[in-house]
């Protein structure tokens, strides 16, 4: 028998924004707890009332325990809660609330430090000490808060070294935009939802970019229909970023996460490659350039022949043709202007 996975559902609480009205309330019981200690304590005729003392104290230390239920978010910020270790709900949204004081939010990837939007303050840009002290104690108390944030992030992961369907080394890196949908898939469905993320986005780069060369090639069947096509990782980039996209969402959607947009942001041949590389696209654009002068030439030549036997200016057997046409493909031909020759003699 296989066991079944239980899911966590999101469900958001609703009608929980009166953390102002409580927040009065609990000052004002402050206050009066505070008047009725001093007033029982001291207060009637210079012995004090016990009872009141201890209502006071107890009304006191009510107040302070109530004080962790109040929760202020801002926009586009969630708060995950539990009751002694079973979930109860979401807070969504900004707003002053107040719950049950002995909830406790739940977020394992609040410390962890992605190189992404949000995540790294680059204190070496900063000023002084004095202000990257700042920003790491500002850093520090928003991961400690615990909340999530629904706001759509960028990771850069870094950049990687795959073989392509050649066997070709080749470096990229992706950008990815993405966001939390589903809190509490995004807590309970996996151990950290930042790292998952992470690892998944290496994963699917190394599926997808295995698929491709790097540049057209021929008999390479990048779409699974088995028929040669001409994708390549340098001229489908839109389309190799699609398919990234879609293969990191397929992984992370158990995580609650929304895989917005993949854009390449580095592409390269390997540095051991590289040189060799560069040597054959430059042959191979030379062969092209030489290719079309030769197609060039030739029909000059063509067009030469077929003016002279029309206007009949001169008759020539095959052997001054050939002669003829070796030296008009030499002078069109070659790489240096033509050293011109007077025949002064008979043509034969």
């Amino acid at each position: 028998m296989e066991e079944k996975k239980e899911m966590i559902e999101e469900k958001v609480l609703n009608g929980k924004k009166n953390g102002m009205p409580m927040l009065l309330g609990i000052l004002l019981f402050m206050a009066l707890s505070i008047a009725g200690f001093i007033y029982g304590a001291f207060l009637i005729d210079r012995i004090g009332n016990p009872l009141l003392l201890i209502i006071s104290i107890v009304v006191f230390i009510t107040t302070i325990f109530l004080m962790p239920g109040l929760k202020v978010l801002k926009p586009q910020e969630a708060l995950v809660l539990t009751l002694f270790g079973k979930y109860i709900g979401t807070l969504k949204g900004d707003g002053f609330y107040f719950v049950n004081p002995f909830c406790s939010s739940v977020n394992p990837a609040a410390g962890t430090k992605l190189n992404q939007s949000g995540d790294v303050s680059n204190l070496n840009s900063l000023g002084n000490l004095a202000a990257a002290a700042n920003a790491a104690a500002a850093t520090s108390a928003e991961s400690s808060s615990k909340k999530i944030s629904l706001k759509i992030m960028t990771l850069n992961n870094s950049r990687q070294k795959i073989n392509d369907c050649l066997g070709n080394p080749v470096e990229i890196g992706i950008a990815v935009t993405w966001r939390v949908v589903d809190t509490a898939k995004a807590v309970f469905s996996v151990d950290n939802y930042k790292e998952f993320l992470s690892l998944q986005c290496d994963s699917a780069l190394r599926n997808i970019v295995r698929l491709y060369p790097y540049d057209v090639a021929p008999n390479v069947d990048t779409t699974g229909d088995g028929m040669a096509d001409e994708g390549s990782l340098r001229g489908s980039s839109e389309i190799v970023a699609g398919r990234i996209r879609d293969e990191i969402q397929t992984r992370v959607e158990e995580a609650g996460i929304e895989i917005v947009e993949a854009r390449i942001t580095y592409l390269a041949y390997a540095t051991e490659i590289a040189a060799v590389m560069l040597q054959r696209q430059q042959a191979s654009a030379i062969i092209d350039a030489r290719k079309m002068i030769v197609d060039g030439a030739v029909g000059m030549v063509e067009m030469a022949l077929e003016r002279l036997n029309e206007k009949h200016t001169v008759e020539l057997d095959e052997e001054r043709k050939a002669a003829m046409v070796s030296n008009l493909l030499v002078v069109l031909c070659g790489n240096h202007d033509a050293q011109p020759v007077v025949n002064s003699g008979s043509l034969y």
